[in-house]
């Protein structure tokens, strides 16, 4: 435990900074510790799917983004920050050819997560963009346009007791981190009970909204498990020194988010369609390594497990 500590006390000071984090590179002339190849100057737009955007849409130009920002790399393969300050990431490449596909830009505005869906239902954006999985309840108030599935797992430190998750009662008794708004959320509330059922002492749930304080958390004892996106937590595996992968618990659908009934969604799920036809998509995953939570078709509100 006494070497995580010390392995993260760098890498979240570094995080909080938004400068880098740990198997960044240091100085300007390191070999970048994440991909760069170009995947989407190539994507061209295509004139039937813009058309199909609002006209003040497109007469303006943009379509207003809500998102998080994520400085470092610790929220990487869905996005993060390097040290000059640019976007790089699965999402950011993917929302990027989408745009191009539609002929506009990306107005890009910074929330926080359980403000975004809020945000687009009561207009401020056009869409939500964080990795927002597709829940019953969400689809009660906005609509989702898929482009991913990305699953909930489980991440501990190296020397835990725990190789693997197979059932919530695993963790009765731990102390658990995820964020707050989240499925993770949604799944340790739904599941409290089980462990009282199984005759074991309930599990402890700590909120936090970014993972600079889970990663202390994990590093001094506080926290036992990380409950969170799949593909982050396998890239912090194999990034963040003496922790280790467990197991995906599920898997959901992720989506942009537009209002309830806007026709901005089936033109996202168009734009997504015609980069999975033109090989583009593939691309993107590829550079990424997440070709194995890729769709076959993107769809607006698919049946949900949560």
């Amino acid at each position: 435990m006494k070497k995580l500590l010390l392995a993260l006390g760098a890498t979240v000071v570094l995080a909080g900074c938004g400068s880098a984090s740990a198997g960044a590179a240091a100085g300007p002339s390191a070999t970048p510790s994440y991909p760069t190849a170009d995947v989407v100057s190539p994507v061209t737009t295509d004139a039937k799917i813009a058309a199909e955007l609002p006209a003040a849409v497109r007469s303006r130009g943009t379509l207003i983004l809500g998102t998080t920002s994520t400085p470092g790399l610790n929220g990487l393969p869905h996005a993060g920050q390097p040290a000059d300050g640019t976007n790089i990431g699965v999402d950011v490449d993917l929302r990027e050819a989408v745009a191009k596909v539609l002929g506009v830009k990306w107005d890009v505005q910074n929330g926080t997560f359980p403000t975004i869906i809020p945000g687009v239902q009561n207009g401020k954006y056009d869409v939500g963009m964080d990795n927002f999985g597709v829940t019953a309840a969400r689809e009660k108030v906005v609509d989702f346009a898929t482009y991913l599935t990305d699953g909930q797992s489980f991440l501990a430190p190296a020397d835990s007791d725990l190789t693997r998750v197979t059932a919530i009662t695993d963790l009765c008794g731990k102390t658990l981190a995820t964020s707050p708004g989240s499925t993770f959320q949604q799944i340790l509330e739904n599941s409290k009970a089980k462990c009282a059922q199984a005759g074991k002492q309930p599990y402890a749930v700590q909120y936090f909204a970014d993972n600079a304080p889970i990663w202390l958390g994990l590093a001094n004892g506080k926290i036992d498990v990380y409950f969170g996106p799949t593909l982050s937590l396998k890239y912090d595996a194999t990034h963040i020194p003496n922790t280790k992968f467990l197991s995906q618990f599920s898997s959901t659908p992720v989506g942009f988010v537009t209002g309830k009934g806007s026709p901005i969604a089936p033109a996202l799920r168009d734009a997504v369609n015609k980069l999975i036809d033109s090989g583009d998509y593939a691309k993107i995953l590829g550079k990424w390594g997440v070709t194995d939570s890729g769709i076959q078709q993107s769809a607006i509100n698919p049946p949900s497990s949560l």
